[in-house]
């Protein structure tokens, strides 16, 4: 895990100022949470800063998991009279330098006007295979930079530690967009995921794929609602999937989008490599951060829905509260195949009412072949139950990929007004009322060093065509587990299939094959007798 010793932004400010003489003060250096930041839809000063150690600002479930770690917490506790906030953001570090450029050795940040403030990385995780290098530098060097870390008085100079590098030409820019819908035919959601092998090494770009009124495109300050899937890792036979989240937030002025919130689903029982921990995150924090920045290892795509009324994305975000705060208390657990980053996120969409069309399983039959030969092969029920759910997951709540496609093919629908064979629901006619403009953004790689990655997976067919035929060659990280304080539990988990010691289809089989051993065992010995 990350550690980041928390200092207060007063007492740095002032002691940062006394240092130089004003013409000589470095660049621009500001409290995380102040100044006009956002965290999403919510305004920063709503928020302090504070780790896990705060004791009472957040459930106690939650602050376990971050311990040493920099958080967002409400100022005050929720009321009747104002929209709940988070419990808890995962900021990361305390300060923000807004706008700078990184000097050509790597260890200085230069805004303009300013004199140049001393820079350093945040420590390198051990295990982490995707850190900055020299192909880094050289890429955040071309552009103007947004950096969050934490200031630091050392000796007669103050310095910076960065922890997440942001480049400032992200934007999605209204202006300069021209429509470009996709066809009926070959261009498709899944094709533009593809595209270039998934464009781990492609330019930044955006594109225009549907607007309700072209003459009025001005979206500074509109809500947003993001689908966010990230790629498949270059060199991790495991995650081959990618990822796949859901952001909210509202554009900037200029299209600016590094402070939207994202809400980031991942396994909290064990200690991920890079550092993640399962949180809503800033999106600066979620694709940047030098250790667990998704950028750093493997390509992304965005779809953005642009919206007239912040509503549709507040019900979304209101429902996530209440989610991690269960994720948290192991209400419920995160499970590969049947409470993945896809199936919690698409869990949420549904239950809001947005009624996504269902692609059914892999195969329940395959299911069953594939439980018998993992359970065999690796002695272990346990592995043939991981198996088997693989094959009998819906797929949209499976696959990141197949969850991103079918979300946006649905709303594209929505906005045309075909949605056959179906009621909307009182979420989908807001969806259809408020979606000014859809934006597909893709997001290249950062060159780091970790191999390029490539397009995730749509179907078991593409992860075993990729993954070497021989289990023993796959590339993977074993992580340590993180066992959750029984202290901290409040009620039993809940129960569900992958607890039994045999998948019921398959113990009826067993059965069945048992009983029908037993019959003509019996029958045989009726003929002898």
């Amino acid at each position: 895990m990350h550690t980041h010793h928390a200092m207060a932004a007063g007492a740095l400010a002032l002691q940062f100022a006394s240092i130089l003489p004003a013409a000589a003060q470095p660049a621009p250096v500001k409290a995380a949470l102040e100044g006009g930041e956002r965290l999403g839809l919510y305004d920063g000063s709503q928020f302090r800063y504070g780790d896990g150690r705060c004791g009472g600002c957040a459930p106690r479930q939650a602050l376990w998991y971050f311990q040493q770690e920099g958080l967002a917490v409400p100022r005050q506790p929720a009321s009747t009279a104002l929209p709940a906030l988070p419990d808890l953001v995962w900021l990361g570090a305390p300060h923000l330098v807004p706008q700078a450029t990184l000097a050509p050795s790597g260890q200085a940040l230069q805004a303009p006007g300013a004199a140049p403030l001393a820079m350093q990385l945040a420590p390198k995780i051990a295990p982490n295979r995707s850190y900055f290098n020299a192909a880094t530098l050289d890429f955040f060097r071309q552009r103007a930079v947004r950096v969050r870390g934490t200031l630091r008085a050392q000796a007669s100079q103050p310095s910076f530690e960065a922890r997440t590098i942001w480049p400032l030409d992200y934007v999605i820019d209204a202006a300069s967009m021209r429509a470009q819908p996709l066809a009926a035919a070959g261009d498709t959601l899944s094709a533009f995921v593809r595209q270039e092998n998934g464009g781990a090494r492609s330019p930044y770009a955006t594109r225009l794929v549907w607007e309700r009124r072209p003459a009025a495109r001005d979206w500074g300050g509109k809500a947003v609602l993001a689908l966010m899937l990230n790629g498949a890792q270059g060199d991790d036979d495991e995650a081959y999937g990618g990822h796949f989240a859901v952001a909210t937030g509202r554009l900037g002025q200029h299209g600016e989008w590094a402070d939207w919130m994202v809400n980031n689903f991942y396994n909290l029982d064990s200690y991920s490599e890079k550092g993640i921990i399962a949180s809503m995150v800033p999106m600066d924090n979620y694709l940047m951060d030098l250790n667990s920045g998704q950028q750093y290892y493997r390509p992304s795509t965005m779809l953005v829905a642009v919206l007239r009324d912040a509503r549709t994305a507040q019900a979304y975000q209101r429902s996530m509260q209440d989610r991690f705060r269960r994720f948290y208390r192991h209400e419920f657990s995160y499970r590969h195949a049947s409470a993945n980053c896809a199936g919690i996120s698409m869990d949420a969409f549904r239950a809001l009412g947005w009624q996504v069309p269902e692609q059914g399983p892999t195969s329940r039959l395959k299911a069953i072949g594939a439980y018998g030969y993992k359970a065999a092969k690796d002695l272990s029920l346990a592995s043939g139950h991981k198996a088997y759910g693989y094959f009998t997951e819906e797929q949209t709540r499976l696959y990141p990929a197949v969850a991103f496609a079918a979300l946006g093919q649905d709303l594209l629908k929505l906005l045309a007004g075909a949605a056959p064979g179906r009621a909307l629901s009182a979420y989908e006619q807001q969806l259809r009322a408020d979606v000014e403009a859809l934006v597909l953004v893709r997001i290249p790689q950062v060159p780091s060093s970790r191999a390029f990655g490539s397009a995730p997976v749509f179907s078991i067919d593409e992860f075993m065509a990729r993954a070497p035929h021989d289990e023993a060659r796959w590339q993977i990280v074993p992580v340590p587990p993180r066992p959750f304080p029984a202290e901290l539990r409040t009620g039993p988990a809940l129960a569900d299939d992958s607890s039994l010691p045999v998948p019921v289809p398959v113990g009826g089989l067993l059965l069945g094959v048992v009983g029908a051993g037993v019959g003509w065992h019996w029958r045989r010995r009726r003929r002898a007798a």
